[in-house]
């Protein structure tokens, strides 16, 4: 049994009278109120002490990720041409931005992929090994004749048949040439440009020309014959007259092409097969391509 008996009534003390601070590690700490200067010094602490907790958990801010454009790669099958490639593939910038990232696989004629060739979507191809042979010395380009602009007639009466230069030379072999070699000379043009007759001239061709799709063949005073292929459409017929500088279509991508080009001949004759050198005979007369 308990004794009966008075609770004896503890001593007060000085030490159990305080206040509770927060310490850094989360743990209540008494204080002992030790006056006034005490006092005050203990209200200075618990707000030092809560923002050194704060400064320890706070977690480090996620560094900004910048996102990087997606690169794919495609493999080009047959059919194909740069412009359907980045329409299909939706390459911002279009075939222009895609040649460009893909000068090194494809060369300089934006016309020449083959099936098999892989070209890189969304950024640019990495360049072949560099190689160690040293680089051969490099002659000065010489000063460049001066020629009419296109559509232009000079003192010859001869014209370009498009702005620029061209690409795929005369006489240039490979298997996408059904002869085993190519026999006129390429122009690298968008479609819907405008091509213009080098010469006056009758118009002998206008119309489908196979391989070459839409065609133009106009005979010349001389006797010599241009013609313009691939065209996406026609602006004159067999039989008309057309000046120097006329329009007889504008650029395209029909027949067999891997993308929008003129195809560009000057021929003996009429038909395929009586090619002559396109580039010498345009210099002949002034034009230079």
């Amino acid at each position: 049994m308990p004794i009966s008996g008075k609770h004896r009534r503890p001593k007060s003390s000085t030490i159990a009278r305080g206040v509770a601070a927060a310490g850094a590690g989360g743990a209540v700490i008494a204080l002992p109120l030790l006056g006034a200067t005490g006092a005050h010094a203990a209200e200075q602490a618990v707000p030092a002490a809560a923002k050194s907790a704060a400064t320890v958990n706070a977690a480090p801010a996620a560094p900004v990720v910048k996102k990087q454009a997606e690169t794919r790669t495609y493999s080009v099958v047959s059919g194909d041409y740069l412009a359907k490639i980045a329409a299909d593939q939706k390459v911002e910038g279009g075939w222009q931005k895609l040649f460009q990232d893909n000068r090194t696989v494809i060369g300089e004629n934006p016309s020449l992929i083959v099936p098999g060739m892989k070209l890189t979507l969304g950024g640019t191809a990495s360049a072949a090994a560099p190689s160690t042979a040293p680089a051969p010395a490099v002659k000065p380009a010489a000063a460049p004749k001066p020629a009419a602009a296109a559509g232009e007639s000079n003192s010859s009466g001869y014209v370009h048949p498009v702005p620029g230069k061209h690409t795929t030379n005369y006489r240039a072999s490979g298997a996408n040439w059904s002869s085993g070699s190519h026999t006129g000379i390429d122009f690298p043009v968008a479609t819907g440009t405008s091509v213009k007759a080098i010469t006056s001239g009758t118009v002998v061709t206008a119309g489908w020309g196979g391989a070459y799709g839409n065609q133009v063949v106009i005979k010349h005073a001389d006797g010599r014959y241009s013609q313009y292929g691939h065209l996406s459409s026609l602006s004159v017929s067999a039989g008309q007259t057309v000046t120097v500088g006329q329009q007889v279509g504008l650029s395209g991508a029909t027949g067999n092409v891997t993308g929008p080009h003129l195809h560009f001949e000057v021929r003996t004759g009429p038909a395929y097969g009586s090619d002559i050198d396109p580039v010498a005979y345009l210099a002949s007369h002034g034009i230079y391509v």
